[in-house]
């Protein structure tokens, strides 16, 4: 009763699709050239065809980032550095470079406006709702307030999110876009929130809208952008079908000069 435990979809059906595949088309192949010119030979121009054909296919995977692909870009925390619920751990984290001075009779809301000012001074790029970056960062910061149990789904709400750094090097001296700006300096985003007030919900009845908390202070989210590998594991197939095509070109330029250069030799005379 064991086999009927064996998982047929889609694990054994996809291995044995792929058993087939190769058998027929690869096999075929090489059986039409082994015929022709002989079963080394056939065997030596179908694997440079086949590394010839994986190049390609991994070039174009590599150029347009699809195919088989690596982890993409998210936002990943900064250890012990990630949820800021006030203006002194915002001191502690070292997000911005001078200390936030607030007196203690300002209102939360007020710190939270000065606190915003001081992070525009300091270079950090205010993002507006509509951005992308401000939705995904949004989302990933509500994934570490819930995950360390600072904040309950629905009990906050995105405010602001303030962008800094992320820019690509080596770059054309007018700013313009360069292809071959490989590396990156730190991509760093802090999402502010506010804390919502407790609503009651009746039943029949629309939700009544979210309303600031503003007796409680609002709380930060302190993020590192993580470029992922989306591309890599296109790149490693590119580079390695490379180097077996080549590979398989000069074995069969090799081969042809051997061939050449016994055909030029003497015939040696028949014995009688």
């Amino acid at each position: 009763m064991s086999i009927l435990a064996i998982g047929w979809q889609p694990e054994l059906r996809g291995i044995l699709t792929v058993i087939i595949v190769v058998t027929v088309l690869c096999g075929s192949t090489y059986l039409v050239l082994a015929t022709n010119l002989g079963a080394r030979l056939g065997f030596l121009v179908t694997f440079s065809a086949l590394a010839g054909w994986f190049f390609v296919m991994g070039a174009i995977w590599w150029s347009y980032g699809i195919g088989l692909k690596g982890p993409e870009s998210t936002w990943n925390s900064i250890a012990g550095r990630t949820v800021l619920e006030d203006a002194a751990a915002l001191n502690q984290s070292g997000a911005l470079d001078a200390p936030i001075m607030v007196d203690r009779s300002t209102s939360f809301t007020e710190q939270a406006h000065v606190i915003q000012g001081q992070f525009v001074n300091e270079g950090w790029k205010q993002l507006p709702d509509s951005a992308p970056t401000f939705g995904q960062a949004g989302s990933s910061a509500a994934g570490f307030l819930e995950g360390t149990g600072s904040f309950a789904a629905g009990e906050f709400k995105v405010v602001n999110v303030f962008d800094k750094g992320g820019e690509r090097y080596p770059r054309y001296a007018d700013g313009k876009l360069d292809f071959l700006a490989f590396w990156h300096k730190p991509h760093y985003v802090l999402v502010e929130v506010a804390p919502l007030l407790a609503q009651r919900s009746e039943p029949g009845r629309a939700p009544a809208a979210a309303r600031i908390d503003e007796s409680r202070p609002h709380a930060y989210v302190y993020m590192i952008r993580d470029m992922g590998a989306k591309r890599e594991p296109a790149a490693f197939i590119t580079g390695g079908s490379l180097l077996l095509f080549l590979s398989c070109c000069w074995l069969l330029h090799r081969r042809d000069k051997r061939v050449m250069f016994n055909r030029s030799q003497l015939a040696l005379p028949a014995k009688a």
